[in-house]
Parts: C-alpha cells; structure tokens; sequence
C-alpha cells in the first residue's frame, strides 16, 4: 500500500515522495520586474533541504499586467529565466523535483492600470474594471502562454502547472459567471483553456508531465460545482493534461452558493471525484497539514500527491517532521540527522 513517503513517477518526473509544496505567492519582488530575489531563492531551497518530494514555484505570469500585485514573479522576458534556474538547480541539488505556475490574473490584476477580462465584469466594487479582450486579444495571450512555458523549460523546471483556478482568466474563460461573450471562444467556454494546454503541450519535452491547477468548485450563487467541473476537466485532459491539481472557490466574493470548508481535508473529496470520473492523477490540497491526514488520504486511493500550504509555510523541514511523526524511512540531510533521529 503507499503512502506518503513512497516515490512517485509521472512519465519523466520521479519523486522521492509524495509530498508537494504547493505554488503560495510571496508579493517579495521589491523591484516590481517579475525577477525572483534571494527572498525566492531561500524560500524554495529551504524546503527542499526540509524533504519536500516536489516544488510548484508560485504563480508566474506571461505579462506584466497579468499579475496579481506588482510584486509577483513573472516569465514575459528573458531576463526573468536566470533567477528561476538558479532556484531549480539547487533544489534539484537537496533532492526535489521543481514544476512551475504559469497564468495571467486576468480581472483580479490589482496593479494593471485596465485589467483585462473574458468579459467587462469587475470581481467586485473594490477591483477596477476590466475590459473585455478582443477576439485576436484571445489568441494573443496563447501566445503569451506559449512563451513563458518556453522559458521555463529554458530554466530547467520538470513539470509545467497551468493554473485553471481560483477566479484568475483561465477560470474566469471556463466559468459562465464571468464569460458572456459572443464569439467562439464564449460559445466554447473551455476554447482559451484547451488552446493554452496544447501550446504548453507543443514546447515541453515529451516526457515532462503537464499539471492544471482548477477550482473544481465555486462559491457563490449560480457557480458551478463538482459535477460541471468534471465535463470541463475531461476537455482539458485531452488537450493534454497528465495531472490536476485540484482546489475551489476564488471567481467571486462568497454568497448564497455556499462556503468553502475550513476543517481538514475539505477538498479532499474534489479531488477524490475528479481522480475517479476521469481515471487521472489528482493533487489533494486544503487543509492537509496533519501528517496522520495526508497519509491516510494517499493510502485510501482518494489522490495521489499532497500538497501542504500552511504546513512548509511555517515550517520548511515538515517533511523530515513527517517521516519521524509515522516512522517512515527519508533521506535525512547529515547536517540535520541529530534533530530528525527516530
């Protein structure tokens, strides 16, 4: 039976464990030019030395107006590669494997001095007005896509993650909460998704695993729950995804259509229903930061990767904490061997 500290291969990727520090933005790039700092560089590498199996870097964007803040990573210039590959190369060093965000805000870009939009519909009264993209607009930002996951590979990570979540445009595309449009890409709601994941799919090596990252539920009224977004996800999973990461909510404030859960393991079940419906590996997130939980979420067959937020934010060496919490045999940095002895 596995479990948390069994390795994991996905085509070309090979993990030591299951264990995933999920993509956090840290709003840590002073200088506001999308390139990671030193802050990124110990951030990452200290939680590959704390025995994390697997890095997603956090969000990163295909332009500048496509950030959260001004203060997020980015991949729009090849200027923005070095620093990412120098954060890769070390972690590849301690023994983790490194995968990559790569998505646009789309309406929740807060510094963008006109976010743009599926739509012309702002999240809400305290986010500016976004305007609706053009037609050509659309298969523009595809091409934006397409270079980032260019330079990602450039930068040496092992998976790409497309992040399909949490209200940002990939969401804000496939949800009809925020796509009233007219032209094909409104009729065909999944059609700006499925057209990143091919791009992506078109530049990465064909044994480098490509992740989606989807809100499998929303939050408000008339959103969508788990069984739309199955239909939607077994599109994305022909035009190429071999993984998906699987968390909720994001597109709006929360309303009549329910309330994310708080207690551990919430999405657990999401994950769950997605990995069964379409026979894919799943990413379990939310709230997992009890070892005993996580364990027992892999050994039940509910997903087959965790990902632990809250848990590496405060502490960088959980891994090496979890192995010795259920006595599970993990390479121990010598260095650190007297603080993790069983």
């Amino acid at each position: 039976m596995n479990d948390l500290f069994t390795p994991y291969t996905l085509k070309g990727l090979e993990m030591k464990n299951r264990i995933v520090m999920p993509p956090m933005c840290q709003y840590s790039v002073e200088a506001k030019d999308g390139i990671a700092t030193d802050f990124h560089y110990q951030h990452y590498v200290s939680r590959a030395i704390g025995g994390a199996g697997f890095i997603i870097i956090e969000m990163t964007d295909v332009e500048a107006d496509g950030r959260i803040s001004d203060y997020d990573l980015g991949l729009w210039s090849d200027d923005q590669i070095p620093a990412i590959k120098r954060i890769v190369d070390a972690c590849h060093q301690y023994g983790a494997k490194v995968g990559i965000q790569i998505a646009h805000a789309g309406r929740k870009a807060e510094d963008a001095e006109v976010p743009v939009a599926p739509s012309a519909i702002a999240f809400d009264e305290n986010y500016k007005q976004p305007r609706a993209l053009s037609t050509e607009e659309v298969k523009e930002m595809v091409e934006k896509f397409r270079k980032a996951v260019q330079r990602a590979i450039k930068a040496g990570v092992d998976a790409i993650e497309i992040h399909g979540a949490h209200g940002y445009l990939i969401h804000q595309f496939h949800s009809p909460l925020t796509n009233k449009r007219d032209d094909e890409y409104g009729q065909d709601l999944t059609k700006f998704g499925r057209e990143v994941l091919r791009a992506a799919k078109e530049e990465m090596p064909a044994d480098m695993p490509l992740m989606m990252r989807i809100s499998a539920k929303e939050y408000v009224e008339d959103g969508y729950d788990i069984e739309e977004s199955i239909e939607f996800a077994k599109k994305y999973q022909e035009a190429g995804v071999d993984i998906f990461d699987i968390s909720s909510g994001g597109e709006g404030p929360i309303g009549a259509g329910g309330r994310p859960g708080t207690h551990a393991g919430y999405q657990v079940p999401l994950a769950r229903e997605i990995k069964k419906a379409l026979n894919v590996p799943v990413i379990a997130v939310g709230r997992l930061d009890e070892p005993t939980l996580a364990n027992a979420v892999i050994g039940n067959e509910e997903a087959d990767l965790i990902a632990v937020g809250r848990g590496m934010l405060g502490n960088p060496y959980w891994a090496l904490e979890a192995s010795k919490k259920l006595n599970k045999e993990t390479e121990i940095p010598k260095q650190y061997a007297d603080g993790f002895r069983r």
